[in-house]
């Protein structure tokens, strides 16, 4: 994996947005939630999309986990023919992505057209794309196939892409449980160490959210539940904010506790910001500078406060006309990101919801603190026992006195000895 310059290589001084205000004004922090367990971050929390992997991309900030979709190896896309395979660009992806140190996330859908029930439901990435497989037994075979000869590399399997929206998926529920187990089997026959993971489903739009997610989660659970991971995609419209993004979050956790779902990890296999839509009433915005800076570090911290156990940034390329934040070498997000994984990679972890929010950051004997607001006014925080210096995401960092108050927004900012490396 390729590594951004750390903070101690970029220090600059005063943060003008970090003001210094009496020790008195303490009185004036919020409660906050109490706090919750201990977390253990490694690298494979922080994912990205990388499609143009094949062709040798390498993300010039560190990552942990990357999820394969819009690189050109969907099953449509790799099984032209029934039966006839053209794997060269799901090898390269593969390869490149071990050549990374990166862990796979590989999506099974979507329909190849030869094998669609509906040739007419879908055109992305190919006619009948979303429609469900005519044929169980193609399904079965295309699974098989994956596992055969990828099962060393790749990690995880997601059974499709945002299953909520017809883009996607015009099938039942009932029917993509049934793959979804019908993957399970196999997957666990070949690869017992594995992960399955579950259709994603988009939150933003509540009717399609309320007409799949729900009812796909009672199919599975009819079906004994056969998924390791539950998976959302946390897009807003486009004047969404973080803020946004946690409630859809709670939105989504409410909904698995009331199909009584087991205990698994959370992921959010897809996210940004600024995105087009819904309707005209959201047109898409581009979001840079300090903004997109924030958004990023926000995303990947909330993950940890929301216990989102993986979290991929869609995506890592230069500007397009569907992106808000642009993720690629030198931009204010990828800053941002690094900072975090900095921050956090290889520590134990322990939030606070609150205003502002907070996490206390333990690693390699090192104790440091982050803290941020969600929305609204600065807020006053106090600075820790053993903090000496203050850096926010983009690497602008000042001193400050330990037990001094100080006013922190919506910019992440760490206060801690040393800078984090």
């Amino acid at each position: 994996m390729v590594r951004a310059m750390t903070l101690g290589e970029r220090f600059r001084p005063v943060l003008s947005a970090l003001l210094s205000i009496p020790v008195a004004a303490a009185l004036l922090v919020g409660s906050a939630a109490p706090a919750s367990a201990a977390t253990n971050i490694d690298d494979s929390a922080f994912g990205l999309h990388v499609p143009r992997i094949s062709s040798g991309t390498v993300p010039a900030v560190s990552y942990g986990a990357v999820r394969l979709w819009d690189s050109g190896v969907t099953w449509g896309q790799v099984e032209q023919r029934r039966g006839r395979f053209w794997w060269v660009g799901l090898d390269q992806a593969v390869a490149a992505a071990n050549a990374q140190g990166a862990e796979i996330l590989y999506v099974l859908g979507s329909t190849p057209t030869w094998a669609a029930s509906n040739r007419s439901q879908g055109t992305y990435p190919n006619r009948g794309a979303a429609s469900s497989p005519k044929r169980l037994k193609d399904w079965r075979r295309w699974v098989r196939a994956v596992v055969q000869r990828h099962g060393d590399s790749i990690d995880a399997y997601q059974i499709w892409n945002e299953a909520n929206l017809a883009t996607f998926w015009q099938g039942s529920a009932a029917r993509m449980a049934r793959l979804t187990l019908e993957a399970k089997r196999i997957i666990r026959h070949l690869d017992p160490t594995a992960k399955v993971v579950a259709a994603s489903s988009t939150v933003r739009l509540t009717a399609s959210f309320k007409r799949f997610f729900p009812a796909y989660l009672k199919q599975l659970r009819k079906r004994g539940w056969p998924v390791d991971v539950f998976a959302i995609h946390t897009y807003g419209p486009s004047t969404a904010t973080p803020a946004l993004r946690a409630v859809y979050v709670r939105k989504a956790r409410r909904a698995l506790r009331a199909a009584r779902a087991p205990a698994r990890p959370l992921w959010d296999t897809e996210v940004n910001y600024g995105i087009k839509g819904p309707g005209s009433r959201y047109p898409d915005k581009d979001i840079g500078g300090r903004k997109a800076a924030t958004y990023v570090a926000q995303t990947y911290l909330d993950s940890i406060r929301l216990r989102v156990a993986r979290t991929y940034w869609y995506s890592w390329s230069r500007k397009t006309d569907l992106l808000g934040v642009v993720m690629a070498s030198g931009t204010p997000g990828a800053t941002a990101y690094q900072s975090v994984f900095d921050w956090t990679n290889g520590a134990w972890v322990t939030c606070r919801t609150g205003d502002p929010n907070s996490c206390a950051i333990s690693k390699d004997g090192v104790r440091a603190e982050v803290a941020w607001t969600s929305a609204g006014r600065r807020q006053p925080y106090v600075v820790p026992a053993n903090a000496t210096r203050a850096c926010d995401a983009l690497r602008v960092c000042r001193a400050v006195a330990p037990g001094s108050v100080v006013l922190v927004g919506r910019m992440p900012m760490w206060f801690g000895p040393d800078v984090p490396s």
